[in-house]
């Protein structure tokens, strides 16, 4: 490994990480909706790497474009029957009936699919199932006190609050495969440099993410670099060019995974990224 780079260790795993971008409008609709986020408090985060608040603005249902994503996402929906948990998944896909309307998004990692869902990781890898199938009657209950608080801040603060006292720790265990994880969320490592830093052949750690995560460390590493572009994308003053910097080799490069992960050009992907920038209320 390059002497340049910081060495592999249980702390500071998680600096650095970013908010990731779960889904967008399949089509333009301008103005069709508003989204804010933040990361989970800094204890929490080993298994709630953070939240969304989002708000659609558009009557009916509004065909959504789930993007890929290395964490499980599950929707809470203040108002009706709208919530899901969608796994991670290394490509887009297409949700015609999206209900999700006003509610907000946690982002689970491998260890708080564990810890706090209590099934493996890689049973929820490209699924969509409804939160009472995993939450039980807590699905309801989130809902209803995450509705009922005055703002998103009180709401993430409620989540903060709230989500550690649900938590089985011991389902999930801090070992190289969650490290390795935390690592490729990161930009600048490739699989091989990972697998050299924690003492793991490249082949036990393709295992190991086989078991406990479900998707290959190169899949994770793929739609990390991608999450990284969407959030440098949405961000206020973005420049579309810059979004190489991520990564990519070269602008076709980015063109070519921006098209082949998330079904649409980058500068639909850009569009769609700077409509989000409004705040929901």
């Amino acid at each position: 490994m390059a002497t340049s780079r910081p060495a592999l260790r249980a702390g500071g795993m998680m600096e650095g990480v970013l908010p990731l971008l779960h889904s967008l409008p399949a089509e333009p609709v301008p103005g069709c909706g508003e989204a804010t986020s933040r990361l989970a408090r800094a204890d929490l985060r080993p298994y709630v790497l953070g939240y969304a608040g989002f708000r659609t603005l558009v009557d009916g249902y509004l065909r959504r474009r789930i993007l890929p994503l290395t964490v499980t996402t599950v929707i809470v929906e203040f108002a009706g029957p709208g919530g899901w948990v969608t796994g991670p998944r290394g490509g887009h896909v297409v949700h015609e009936l999206a209900d999700w309307r006003h509610g907000v998004a946690i982002g689970l990692t491998p260890a708080g699919v564990s810890a706090l869902l209590g099934v493996p990781a890689p049973e929820l890898v490209d699924a969509t199932v409804s939160p009472e199938a995993l939450l039980g009657r807590r699905a309801a209950e989130l809902a209803d006190r995450l509705g009922s608080a005055p703002d998103w801040p009180a709401r993430f603060a409620l989540l903060d609050g709230l989500l550690p006292t649900w938590l089985r720790p011991d389902r999930a265990p801090d070992d190289v495969v969650t490290r390795a994880w935390w690592r490729l969320q990161q930009p600048g490592w490739t699989v091989g440099e990972v697998a050299a830093g924690l003492g793991i052949s490249r082949r036990g750690l393709e295992l190991g993410f086989r078991r406990r995560v479900g998707m290959p460390p190169k899949t994770v590493a793929r739609v990390a670099r991608f999450q990284r572009a969407v959030h440098r994308l949405g961000r206020p003053g973005a420049a579309l060019a810059r979004a190489t910097d991520c990564g990519y080799a070269d602008q076709p490069h980015f063109s070519r995974e921006v098209r082949a992960m998330a079904g649409v050009t980058p500068g639909e992907l850009f569009a769609f990224l700077q409509d989000l920038r409004r705040p929901p209320r």
